[in-house]
């Protein structure tokens, strides 16, 4: 095998080890360039409850229910710049090296290709890097941010709202052309075409918009409900 073979793939290890530290004890957020954000730690915590039910039904209903508010001045730099900066990686690689199998990871933290069990379609991508595939795996802001600013957002400082566009909590790694067909629906307009995962997908929303303080519509409230009909005992996830 040659060296310079060798040395990329233990530089690979390395990151992807670097990755999962980072997923698992956290780590400083760096702004992406031209973002100013302060690190995680210095952020204000999301005016959240402190104490959360591990129930996706029973915290449903501590969601605020009302109206949708005017999308005025949202844009997606309300939001931030970009993916944050972790420890050197970025969110995008972090997440994708978080949701795929079989990952290969470049020097500079890049994942160059992997697996996907496409929680949306239930389908398996096989992810390559690259200017014409990367977009068959995107990674899905659950809740949608143009969503997410007309239900409680917008009051939220410009740091909380960086911080939730990079929580691991609100991404996944998805199907590019579910992602595209999503758009900025709510669980109301949109489910994901996979039935097996709605539970675990409204459960997620639900965890976000309770840790943020987001609020939902009654008709999206009863949406989320039906869908938790079938899993009532569905936990929240952690990550």
């Amino acid at each position: 095998m040659p060296y310079s073979y060798r040395r990329r793939r233990v530089s690979g290890v390395i990151i992807s080890l670097v990755i999962l530290t980072i997923l698992l004890l956290g780590g400083a957020l760096q702004a992406p360039q031209g973002q100013n954000v302060a690190p995680t730690s210095d952020l204000r915590p999301a005016p959240a409850a402190t104490t959360v039910p591990s129930d996706a039904l029973e915290t449903l209903k501590l969601l605020s229910v009302k109206g949708r508010a005017p999308k005025t001045d949202y844009s997606r730099e309300q939001f931030g710049s970009g993916w944050a900066i972790i420890n050197g990686c970025d969110m995008r690689n972090i997440i994708l090296n978080r949701d795929l199998v079989a990952v290969e990871i470049d020097d500079t933290c890049k994942v160059i290709k992997g697996t996907l069990n496409d929680p949306y379609t239930g389908q398996i991508i096989q992810f390559v890097r690259g200017a014409d595939t990367s977009a068959d795996v995107q990674i899905d802001h659950v809740i949608a941010l143009s969503d997410a600013w007309q239900k409680g957002a917008q009051q939220l400082s410009s740091q909380q709202r960086a911080e939730l566009a990079n929580d691991p909590l609100e991404l996944l790694a998805v199907d590019g052309a579910a992602n595209q067909q999503k758009s900025d629906g709510d669980a109301a307009t949109w489910l994901p075409p996979n039935k097996a995962f709605r539970c675990q997908y409204v459960a997620r929303q639900i965890a976000v918009k309770h840790k943020y303080s987001l609020w939902v519509t009654p008709a999206e409230f009863d949406a989320m409900s039906d869908v938790l009909q079938a899993c009532p005992a569905q936990t929240l996830p952690k990550a």
